[in-house]
């Protein structure tokens, strides 16, 4: 396989995680935001800014009032935004397009309906009263194009690469999606004198990622920081957690490579040593210094996309 091809399904596979990621995160917060217990999580102002830190922190830098309208449309809609679902989902396109000969005809049909279908939705409706049904939309669409690349492909080195990319991006997603839960939280405890552990930011964070009901079935018990952070960071059966997405990267990783013992420069060595890592961490270990464990974790899926585009998708 050519590495641009291979470089087209693997961002293929990102884009179209990312899109649904975000897509998510506004419904939950704009509208987890009408029963919260306190001022501040109904504020505009503050759900805005915690939509603007997961799609792209440096826009709210320097940015004192956010207009409502403006910002839903620069993360729905502004195709002039590289980090808008619209964008996203037009990259996913483009790089299908690339790898067209080795996807199915019913996965490529599938992206290309949903381009059209966000593309052409109606900017003024969206910006006023139909965030929920678009947001719905693009989160009902991309679970059904997983379950095209999971029941139309080949499990073969095609599928293990758009799984690549599924994976890392999901795992940086969510450590973002903790992150901006973890800075409202903080939020709200400074301004309400709330507990930090008991916030509820700790609730939408589950909801988030879809994650609400299992995480109470696993802990039975109201969400706190502890039990949240441990389930989506340190818990391997969790869909949705760092964990299962680091035990998923490695799996895939290991079927390209197909090396034993891989070079201590390679992707295959990083992303095993950080596996180990994490399953050896205690939810202690996490919480002792979360704001640096954040940081480091979000260096350190970097490094592997950097040494995964060496091994695999780098043309030189």
């Amino acid at each position: 396989m050519l590495a641009r091809v291979a470089n087209n399904l693997f961002w293929m596979g990102r884009y179209i995680e990312r899109s649904e990621h975000l897509a998510r995160y506004m419904n939950v917060n704009y509208f987890s935001s009408l029963d919260a217990p306190n001022d501040i999580s109904q504020s505009r102002q503050f759900v805005l800014r915690s939509m603007l830190f997961v799609a792209d922190e440096e826009e709210i830098k320097d940015i004192k009032e956010l207009d409502e309208q403006e910002v839903l449309f620069d993360i729905g809609l502004n195709p002039d935004k590289p980090f808008s679902i619209v964008s996203s989902i037009n990259n996913a396109q483009q790089n299908a397009n690339g790898a067209r000969d080795l996807i199915s005809t019913e996965l490529y049909e599938s992206i290309n309906t949903l381009k059209r279908t966000v593309n052409n939705y109606d900017k003024n409706i969206f910006v006023k009263n139909g965030l929920f049904d678009f947001t719905t939309m693009v989160t009902t669409n991309v679970a059904s194009l997983r379950t095209k690349i999971r029941g139309t492909l080949l499990h073969d080195e095609v599928y293990a690469i758009i799984m690549l990319g599924i994976y890392i991006e999901r795992a940086n997603q969510v450590i973002r999606i903790i992150n901006s839960k973890y800075n409202d939280a903080l939020i709200e405890k400074v301004n309400f004198g709330s507990s930090l552990t008991k916030s509820y930011e700790w609730t939408t964070l589950l909801k988030c990622v879809e994650s609400y009901d299992m995480m109470r079935r696993y802990y039975r018990k109201v969400p706190t920081s502890h039990t949240v952070l441990d389930f989506l960071i340190l818990n391997p059966h969790c869909p949705r957690s760092i964990m299962n997405s680091l035990k998923c990267i490695d799996s895939y990783i290991g079927y390209l490579s197909k090396e034993e013992f891989p070079d201590k420069d390679s992707a295959a060595f990083l992303i095993g040593k950080l596996k180990y890592e994490h399953m050896f961490k205690t939810i202690e270990d996490v919480q002792g210094d979360l704001k640096g464990f954040i940081e480091k974790l979000v260096d350190d899926l970097s490094l592997v996309g950097e040494k995964m585009d060496k091994d695999y998708f780098s043309l030189y």
